[in-house]
């Protein structure tokens, strides 16, 4: 069956770094758009960054752009998103989620993985 776990979640300081990784079995990972959305604690999901089937292209949030990459190898079926220069703000639990086409309506995404929490605190 369709898996998408993800791994690399933790408790950082302001202005660190972590990466995520999403493992991805059960479909044909490079057909498919990746995605990361997060939930903050007591918010609503919020769309976060996308890459194309081949990986040449990515999409961001304004809230991350500058400060956050995303990524795959499709050898590995595997999605990433490593993440710099962490702000408080970025505390959430990180879910990856793949659709057929590119879409930020995150609400339309048809696998997504049981999410990596992300706490940034001194």
């Amino acid at each position: 069956q369709v898996q998408l776990v993800e791994s690399g979640g933790g408790l950082v300081q302001p202005g660190g770094s972590l990466r995520l990784s999403c493992a991805a079995s059960g479909f044909t990972f490079s057909n498919y758009w990746m995605y990361w959305v997060r939930q903050a604690p007591g918010k609503g999901r919020e769309w976060v960054s996308g890459i194309n089937t081949g990986g040449a292209y990515t999409y961001y949030a304004d809230s991350v752009k500058g400060r956050f990459t995303i990524s795959r190898d499709n050898a590995k079926n595997t999605l990433y998103l490593q993440m710099n220069s962490l702000k408080s703000e970025d505390t959430a639990v990180y879910y990856c989620a793949s659709n057929s086409r590119y879409t930020e309506a995150y609400q339309k995404y048809n696998y997504w993985g049981q999410g990596t929490r992300v706490t940034v605190s001194s």
